[in-house]
């Protein structure tokens, strides 16, 4: 790619990073409204957390109230840290039987108070004709638009699944976002917006597929090691241009479990690098000129994209594997430094120019500045790592940061 162009797709990522996770929005009400066919005493059983319907969808266990002051205690069936179900305190005011409520959450044992602070949730029903109109809101004070969008489309959902209870007297869990033929979508969709940025042929959809497959397969390996650590479920999300999410079962439970998550992103491609340089080569003493190209650009593209992933900043994979593995903050800022020195050397010697590191290191220090403090406290200290584990993990970095780094040079010597 041209330089232009490059610049073009790093300030586009950079202003959709800052759009998504950090610009200040302040307080915000986000609401969502729908009429459905039911009556509205049936719908205020559904909504009211003490209502005798109130496990319709599977979230709440159980519901008994603490006081008389608006107090109650509701057990969630989704999954915290220690595997058992959350526990929430809620307090509930501006009450109509029937048609409103509000509700504020007091605490619960997967989350720090502070995240709470400034929530709130209030359901509406009111009749119109022959059903009624049940009206969603949440008030919260955010930062970036992701999660207020977020939540906007999960109060829409909420009310469709509603819906089709209220109907059919069944829940169906899940919906067509997380699909996975939704999420091949968004791949295919993913791998048509850089398909412009490589060239409108057929070598640019080549290297455009390739990407997005890096993409899926770094996932991947995160999903793995989310269940090797106990997570019951995983998913992948794809994010059109910005690339993938992996999302475990639950919490993190401990600081082992946030770095081998982590790490095992590239690791888990740094199993298959070797295989494709391998492959390549064989390919290539076979004659078969294009497929070792082809295999070339894709052991390139991945040990590219994952080494890039093990950059020391705040939401990368190596930034987060740094923050649990080093003991104090010099010894986190020292190995920082040592790591980003590495990768900058490394692009040197494949061959990148010193203005386009030199720029590489200031985007770097950009996000990890957008990403900083953006993630959610949990309610209890993470189970601290043993000093042996932070030795493992510590060498497994090593091992899998030069496994890439071989694979960048291998590449760059191949295809320039």
């Amino acid at each position: 790619m041209s330089p232009i162009v490059t610049a073009i797709l790093v300030a586009s990522n950079l202003g959709l990073i800052f759009l998504l996770m950090t610009v200040p929005l302040g307080l915000r009400t986000v609401s969502a409204s729908r009429v459905i066919p039911a009556d509205r005493q049936r719908l205020w059983q559904a909504l009211w957390p003490m209502g005798s319907d109130a496990g319709w969808s599977g979230e709440i266990l159980s519901a008994q109230p603490l006081d008389g002051e608006g107090v109650a205690r509701i057990m969630l069936s989704w999954e915290g840290s220690d595997g058992k179900p959350i526990e929430r305190r809620a307090r509930f005011d501006g009450i109509v039987e029937d048609s409103r409520f509000s509700m504020r959450v007091v605490e619960d044992t997967a989350l720090d108070s502070s995240f709470w602070k400034d929530y709130s949730e209030t359901a509406e029903l009111v009749s119109e004709g022959a059903g009624t109109r049940v009206t969603l809101s949440r008030t919260d004070r955010y930062r970036g638009v992701a999660f207020l969008v977020f939540r906007f489309f999960a109060m829409r959902r909420e009310l469709s699944k509603l819906e089709r209870w209220a109907v059919t007297g069944q829940y169906r869990k899940g919906g067509w976002f997380e699909h996975p033929l939704s999420q091949v979508g968004f791949a295919v969709l993913s791998a048509l917006i850089l398909w412009p940025f490589f060239g409108l042929h057929l070598v640019g959809l080549a290297l455009a597929s390739i990407l997005t497959s890096v993409v899926a397969l770094h996932e991947l390996g995160h999903m793995a090691a989310f269940r090797l650590t106990g997570h019951r479920r995983a998913r992948m999300i794809f994010i059109p241009l910005l690339g993938g999410i992996a999302i475990g079962g639950r919490p993190y439970s401990s600081r082992f479990e946030v770095a081998f998550v982590a790490l095992m992103g590239a690791g888990f491609s740094a199993f298959l690098v070797p295989i494709v340089i391998a492959a390549s080569a064989l390919a290539g003493g076979e004659g078969h000129k294009a497929v070792a190209t082809l295999l070339a650009a894709l052991a390139g593209c991945a040990a590219l994209f994952n080494i890039a992933n093990l950059v020391p900043v705040w939401k990368f994979d190596g930034g987060q594997v740094l923050r649990q593995i080093c003991p104090g903050p010099i010894a986190l800022a020292l190995a920082s430094f040592s790591l980003l020195s590495a990768f900058l050397a490394l692009g040197w010697q494949a061959g990148f120019s010193s203005s386009f590191l030199l720029a590489a290191g200031a985007v770097f220090a950009i996000l990890s500045l957008l990403t900083v403090g953006s993630g959610v406290k949990p309610r209890h200290e993470l189970e601290p790592i043993r000093t042996v584990d932070r030795f493992v993990l510590a060498g497994a970095l090593l091992a899998v940061f030069a496994i890439h780094g071989y694979g960048v040079l291998w590449a760059a010597a191949q295809l320039v």
